[in-house]
């Protein structure tokens, strides 16, 4: 059939499964929108206070959906304003097609008004990038797109399509969806030695990040677990991707992590890694870093391997067929000793718990874990809040923590929580902080045109309170510009003032009823929750450090 660009790239989302769009409309895609109304029966679009917003909402919908998620924006401005969202999916590994209009192809590099070369601000934070230069080449374009997005290590993929191009006429003809290039196990050689190192452990534990979850190996990973005896802990984005409460989970590791899962993860003689990078969060001080531990490491990504850690055997390959293939050569084990030396660690870790009374960080998470429902997805901002949340909330059901990892991205929470509603129809959770909520807070204009069942718990503690802690600890107590006590907003009059209910809470039992009838609600609400300022996140491994030197409380 005879169509012009603009209706061929709606038709190819279409075909391409795209059922959600987010974006914010411009002079150089105004024939996309066109086109998007034209078939607004067939694909939703979702108008967001703005881009950078929109590319966190396509990152939750596909983090909370395990789709690709899509995001939509004109050129210069626009485009720009995608790029935290665009660099937050890269760093994550978050499949997401990014699609960008350009000024005409006559006026490519004339400087002409909101030209700008989004391909070369991009390169470094895309799995790859097109500049459509021809409407014969359009909806191959974008189905590569979707391919490469979802293949090997998912990440974001952009599309710049010029103005001339959109309105071009050429032939179109429908095809299939695309699927993702085929995964491949590591070669039969590297699972074999890795069989046998795994086999002589005393003392195996597993470490499983983000490409656990995109790789849907959960059930090879507990079985191996299992059959070796091991104790089971996660990077930051791990979380979710098993029960909080299986019998074998430590926890987060690393700097912010739980204290028996960095603890017992240091004393392993052997950690297999699967899906996770070694970041300096997890790592500290490499020097010291699992010092009696052989690695061995499968990860989809070969660039991951080795490095930042000597990995003694490292694995390319797709984890769940790479497990497939090992399983059947590890032999059964018990490790009575090791399982005792990690109960004893757990013991330890309960004698650091907070026992105090008041709206502390782990009675705010237990009241969250109460009032929740066990599949609602909790999205978080940036900051203390963040660590807080992945340290104390239960989860029972994968893809429910939606929270920016590697690229710590303030203000990600509200669109983050935006596209996992989309995506999963379901009653979601933002945690945020002052800080954090201020950098997106006109994303509450979303929430309330779309009704969208959100409830925003806004933890005020009038300072930004994880900057501030590290100057506590390690810059004299100079506070230098991290208060935020001479602001004069009231968020409780601003949610008011855009649409949503809201609250101001100072007592435990005021928030869990606040709680409790925000969520019951089904409405856009926001519960404010004065915290005070020199709540800390313990424990913490300082940057560089290891575990040996671990902070478990103020004044160590």
């Amino acid at each position: 059939m005879l169509l012009c660009g603009a209706d061929i790239i709606v038709r190819t989302l279409i075909e391409q499964g795209c059922d959600t769009i987010f974006g914010y409309p411009g002079g150089q895609v105004l024939d996309i929108y066109h086109s998007l109304h034209k078939y607004r029966d067939e694909i939703r679009h979702v108008l967001t206070a703005d881009e950078q917003g929109a590319a966190h909402a396509a990152d939750g919908y596909s983090r909370s959906s395990g789709r690709t998620g899509v995001v939509l924006a004109t050129s210069g401005p626009g485009a720009t304003n995608l790029v935290t969202g665009i660099a937050t999916a890269y760093l994550d590994s978050i499949p997401m097609v990014a699609i960008t209009g350009n000024v005409a192809t006559s006026l490519i590099g004339t400087d002409s008004f909101q030209e700008l070369d989004i391909t070369g601000v991009t390169l470094p934070i895309t799995k790859h990038n097109y500049f459509v230069g021809s409407i014969e080449t359009l909806a191959d374009t974008i189905r590569e797109a979707f391919r490469l997005a979802k293949s090997g290590r998912p990440g974001p993929v952009l599309v710049d399509i010029p103005k001339d191009i959109q309105k071009q006429f050429t032939q179109y003809t429908p095809c299939a969806k695309v699927l993702p290039d085929e995964t491949f196990a590591a070669k039969e050689v590297r699972i074999t030695e890795a069989a046998e190192c795994i086999n002589q452990s005393q003392r195996p534990f597993i470490f499983f990040g983000g490409g656990l979850i995109s790789s849907g190996a959960q059930t090879e990973m507990l079985e191996l677990a299992e059959r070796i005896d091991a104790a089971l802990g996660c990077s930051f984005m791990g979380i979710s991707a098993i029960p909080t409460a299986h019998p074998r989970f430590l926890g987060m590791q690393g700097m912010h992590g739980r204290y028996a899962c960095s603890v017992a993860m240091n004393k392993a003689d052997c950690v297999i890694a699967l899906g996770t990078r070694f970041s300096d969060r997890a790592t500290g001080g490499l020097d010291t870093f699992i010092p009696k531990a052989k690695i061995v490491h499968i990860d989809i990504e070969g660039a991951e391997l080795s490095k930042t850690t000597r990995d003694t055997h490292a694995l390319r390959g797709d984890i769940k067929k790479t497990l497939e293939a090992l399983l059947p050569l590890i032999t059964k084990a018990e490790h009575p000793d090791w399982m005792q030396q990690v109960a004893d660690i757990r013991a330890e870790e309960r004698t650091h718990r907070d026992t105090r009374e008041g709206l502390t960080p782990l009675n705010i998470m237990e009241i969250v874990n109460r009032c929740r429902e066990a599949d609602m997805p909790v999205a978080t901002d940036v900051g203390q809040h963040q660590m807080w949340s992945a340290q104390m909330l239960s989860f029972s059901c994968e893809r429910t923590f939606i929270s920016s990892g590697g690229l710590g991205a303030m203000g990600y929470g509200m669109g983050g929580a935006i596209g996992s509603t989309m995506a999963t129809g379901k009653k979601t959770l933002l945690i945020t902080g002052d800080g954090s909520f201020g950098m997106n807070l006109n994303e509450l204009a979303t929430v309330v045109t779309h009704q969208l069942p959100i409830t925003v718990v806004l933890l005020n503690n009038r300072v930004l309170g994880m900057v501030r802690q590290l100057q506590d600890f390690f810059y004299d107590k100079t506070y230098s510009n991290t208060s935020l006590e001479d602001r004069r907003t009231d968020f409780v009059m601003l949610a008011k003032a855009f649409g949503a209910d809201a609250e101001r809470v100072c007592t435990v039992d005021s928030f869990e009823k606040a709680l409790k009838k925000a969520i019951g609600s089904g409405k856009p609400y926001l519960i404010e929750v004065m915290v005070d300022k020199d709540e800390y996140v313990l424990p913490m491994i300082p940057g560089g450090k290891s575990v040996s030197e671990i902070i478990t409380k103020v004044g160590d």
